[in-house]
């Protein structure tokens, strides 16, 4: 299983060219889903929370994955890894490794945010 590290500095946590071709290059479109994914990610880490604690491997594995096919769509490459290894664990069942994971992604979210704020 494939350690996610934790994001720093260096990490590119919103790769804009990737984003704009997500979307036909429109940047006004962008910025909506944007506004969408800001509103919604705390539902999606509420979830995740809930079912680490509840154990529950298999919404685990499902919440995870559908907060990396959101957030694929901004370039994030820190998030989508550390929502794909959940993902994983989830599947998996393994739920001993998902703590630090689930920290790991919280803090690429957390950097991903003002940057999709500024748009």
């Amino acid at each position: 299983m494939k350690q996610v590290a934790e994001p720093d500095a260096s990490d590119v946590v919103f790769d804009r060219a990737v984003a704009l071709s997500r979307v036909g290059g429109d940047a006004e479109l962008l910025k909506e889903i944007a506004i969408l994914f800001l509103d919604d990610y705390p539902k999606s880490l509420t979830e995740l929370h809930q079912a680490v604690e509840t154990g529950d491997a298999k919404r685990l594995e499902r919440s995870a994955h559908g907060l990396k096919g959101s957030v694929s769509n901004f370039g994030a490459r820190p998030v989508v890894d550390a929502a794909a290894e959940l993902e994983t664990l989830g599947r998996n069942q393994k739920l001993v490794e998902v703590e630090q994971v689930l920290r790991t992604l919280e803090l690429a979210l957390a950097a991903l945010r003002p940057e999709l704020e500024s748009l």
